[in-house]
């Protein structure tokens, strides 16, 4: 009687099993998982500087792009928070939000763009107080003219990718 019921309970039961892939894991860096969900809310939102593509650009070349800045990004993150400069101010995470609104032609379109990509607004608001707080810390740490910024700046992201655990998954899984 029970390898009927348990026969009867299987043939009844939903798939439990069935693969869905929720998000693809691109990068992870210094323990933060970079995924392809932060890939489309960076295309979709602008939130992070990448560098520009050329012209001619594969669109996994354009991921690539973008997963390199994010894995920049997480690294500088982590030092940052080990330094722990000041909070931005309330106003300041506002003026970085107007930013990324004025890139949409409505409330609503930059409304539809955070639903997209699976964003909501205050999540996006911490997302942009990071970068402000990583940006404070370069200004103070790195306060000389702005094209020498860029080079220290830019050494000093290296000195962290060879210190830290980094690892790109294959792009043929994305």
């Amino acid at each position: 009687m029970a390898v009927v019921v348990v026969v009867t309970l299987l043939a009844i039961a939903p798939r439990v099993g069935a693969d869905e892939v929720i998000d693809r894991v691109l990068a992870v860096a210094g323990g933060e998982l970079i995924t392809q969900s932060d890939v489309a809310a960076v295309r979709a939102l602008g939130f992070v500087a990448v560098p520009a593509a050329p012209p001619n650009a594969t669109p996994d070349q354009q991921t690539r792009a973008i997963v390199s800045a994010l894995i920049d990004r997480a690294l500088m993150l982590a030092e940052v928070d080990r330094y722990a400069p000041p909070e931005p101010s309330a106003e300041a995470v506002d003026g970085e939000l107007r930013t990324v609104r004025e890139k949409f032609p409505s409330d609503k379109a930059f409304a539809d763009a955070l639903a997209r990509v699976g964003l909501d607004e205050k999540y996006l608001r911490d997302i942009l107080r990071q970068n402000l707080r990583i940006r404070a810390y370069i200004d103070e740490r790195f306060a000389v003219a702005e094209d020498q910024q860029r080079a220290l700046v830019s050494e000093w992201v290296s000195g962290l990718r060879r210190r830290a655990t980094v690892s790109e998954l294959d792009p043929s899984a994305r």
